[in-house]
């Protein structure tokens, strides 16, 4: 079966049918979404689904990552997401610390490794990982997509930190690359990364077939381009300020600017891994729906943690006049949607193994629940 085009499946849907619509100024939206996350949301706490085929989840990151105890089945395992995260994280700083050496020139590899290894969640190239071991693989098939993965990520903190774009002056409790390097370093370093992400799963991916690397490539390339991150922020940077922003112009941005790449690493994972055509459009459902609620919290955290507890400055939002989940939705309904779209993740990992879904449910209880 032909490689699924990202452009006919990642697209902007309407969140409430009626509202967003009438009052609000919106960019043209050619993309029409193959599911709606917010269906039948009502103003209550949504219903809780239950999945007692799956493991237990006792994910330790914060005490509401830990499934209810009515939810889990006591004959499974709970599984121990911090340990795992620790685990998967570790693996992945190795593999990126080997792939980018400090080496001539070195001001250029300074400034990349940085940004690169200055810790973070790593959300993404575990996501990528944990995607592979779902449908049969091994980590090794996938993690040169995994580290790509995170350079690309770094690459769009670093540009998005600039003067020219958020001009932020801390990322990760540390100051901002072009605070440290000079904004000409700045940019070269992201530009350095996003060459090489996709150099190295095309020269390092081992055990898997020409077409699965080739189609892998596609897919991520998409995510980063004019179907993805580079659209999402084009219309974030166009939006601000404007104040008949609806809730459709908002998704739009952040299915491409935020869910895509996290789409990506679940769908990388699983071509990589092997995984059936079938297989790999579920976890690119439930990376979409992760990808939205990651930036619904993110939103919510702006406006209610301190830099110091979110290692970024805080209320930046605010300042710059963006549009966000919570100034059009407030904060409750905002974290009502974030409930939404957990629970439609993990409706999609029903019918995998249960014990290689553990890390993807926890993983989806840990975006919901975090604290930064």
């Amino acid at each position: 079966m032909a490689s699924v085009n990202l452009g006919s499946l990642v697209q902007s849907y309407s969140i409430f049918n009626q509202a967003s619509r009438t009052n609000s100024k919106s960019f043209p939206l050619p993309r029409s979404f193959p599911f709606n996350p917010l269906k039948n949301i009502s103003s209550s706490t949504p219903k809780r689904h239950s999945f007692t085929s799956l493991p237990s989840i006792s994910s330790v990151l914060t005490k509401e990552d830990a499934v209810m105890e009515e939810d889990q089945d006591p004959q499974l395992p709970s599984f121990d997401f911090k340990s795992f995260m620790v685990q998967k994280g570790n693996a992945v700083d190795q593999a990126l610390d080997s792939a980018v050496p400090l080496r001539d020139p070195v001001k250029i590899h300074e400034a990349m490794r940085y940004s690169l290894l200055a810790g973070g969640k790593r959300v993404r190239p575990v996501l990528c990982l944990a995607s592979c071991d779902l449908v049969g693989g091994k980590e090794s098939m996938a993690m040169p997509a995994a580290c790509a993965l995170e350079m690309i990520h770094t690459m769009s903190l670093v540009h998005d930190d600039l003067p020219c774009m958020d001009n932020d002056d801390l990322r990760r409790g540390k100051p901002t690359n072009h605070k440290v390097y000079g904004e000409d370093i700045a940019v070269l370093a992201g530009d350095a990364l996003l060459a090489f992400s996709f150099e190295h799963i095309a020269v390092s991916t081992v055990g898997v077939t020409p077409e699965r690397i080739v189609r892998a490539i596609g897919e991520l390339a998409k995510s980063i381009g004019t179907e993805g991150l580079a659209a999402g922020q084009v219309v974030d940077i166009s939006s601000e300020g404007l104040t008949d922003v609806g809730l459709d112009h908002l998704e739009f941005i952040h299915v491409h600017k935020t869910a895509a790449l996290l789409e990506a690493a679940a769908v990388l994972g699983a071509i990589l891994g092997g995984g059936r055509d079938e297989d790999v459009e579920k976890l690119r459902k439930f990376a979409r729906n992760i990808g939205l609620l990651f930036q619904v919290v993110d939103d919510v955290l702006d406006v209610t943690k301190s830099s110091k507890e979110l290692g970024k400055t805080a209320g930046k939002d605010l300042v710059a006049d963006k549009v966000t989940y919570p100034k059009l939705m407030g904060i409750n309904k905002s974290k009502e949607f974030a409930e939404k779209l957990k629970s439609d993740a993990l409706e999609l990992l029903q019918g995998f193994d249960p014990e290689k879904s553990a890390p993807l449910i926890a993983l989806a209880n840990y975006i919901a629940y975090r604290q930064n």
